[in-house]
């Protein structure tokens, strides 16, 4: 295996020492189904929503046109369809996945409700051109999910913003699987993230621990990872040879 930064560690579930190992069975979830929040019903979320309740999570679904348009994705799925709002009441990992531009936007005080140690998880993409606008702290260098957690005033873990929405239901593979698909994951809390590790590997891939929230941009559009459908090494690899400078097409 090939880790050509420090802190990119292939596969999921590894413990780099005894401290991290405590911290780890300390957060880790019990064994059987979760309480889960997610916020955004778009490709993202809507695909999420659909591999999570057939593990057999308790998932609560929500979007900015209100519950009594969830109606069909709640018929398929067996989630409830919410408020934005009442979202995260009882959760104990959130997705957070609208677009960036929306996130300010986000009912006060949306996590109150929610489970104590609760993880969130930002899968957004920051589109300038496409969608977002200018946002000017992320085109002065900061990192689009660490702008996201200053949002929210909330530490999030960075995952699943450069996946195709597809390959959340037709890519997962088993555990040890020669061709298993990899993501990377970004963040700041170790045992936060190694929950967000295991959700994932319950989805089917791998994972490839990215660094710390500010090392994020190794993650957003335009760099070689974004999109990538490769496993750990390559992944890591990839990471690895990010740029920070934004190419023209992903700045305002």
């Amino acid at each position: 295996m090939i880790f050509p930064l420090p802190g990119i560690w292939a596969c999921s579930g590894e413990l780099v020492n005894r401290r991290d190992h405590i911290t780890y069975r300390r957060h880790r979830r019990k064994v059987g189904p979760m309480k889960i929040g997610i916020i955004g019903a778009g490709n993202i979320g809507g695909n999420l929503t659909r591999r999570l309740t057939a593990l057999g999570h308790d998932v609560s679904v929500a979007n900015s046109r209100g519950p009594q348009t969830l109606t069909a994705l709640a018929e398929e799925t067996g989630a409830t369809p919410v408020t934005a709002a009442e979202a995260a009441r009882g959760a104990q990992i959130v997705v957070i996945t609208v677009p960036v531009k929306a996130v300010p936007a986000l009912p006060s005080g949306f996590l109150d409700g929610a489970a104590e140690g609760v993880v969130v998880i930002d899968t957004n993409n920051y589109y300038p051109q496409q969608r977002d606008g200018r946002i000017a702290a992320i085109e002065d260098g900061l990192a689009e999910s660490r702008w996201t957690e200053e949002q929210i005033g909330h530490p999030v873990i960075k995952a699943f913003n450069g996946t195709y929405a597809q390959d959340i239901l037709s890519n997962g593979l088993p555990k040890g699987s020669p061709s298993r698909q990899a993501l990377p994951v970004a963040g700041d809390d170790s045992a936060a993230k190694h929950v967000v590790r295991d959700l994932i590997d319950e989805l089917g891939f791998d994972t490839v621990d990215a660094g710390g929230l500010d090392e994020s941009w190794r993650q957003q559009p335009g760099t070689p990872v974004y999109g990538h459908q490769g496993g750990a090494e390559a992944v890591a690899k990839a990471l690895a040879e990010a740029s920070p400078e934004r190419t023209a097409e992903w700045r305002a």
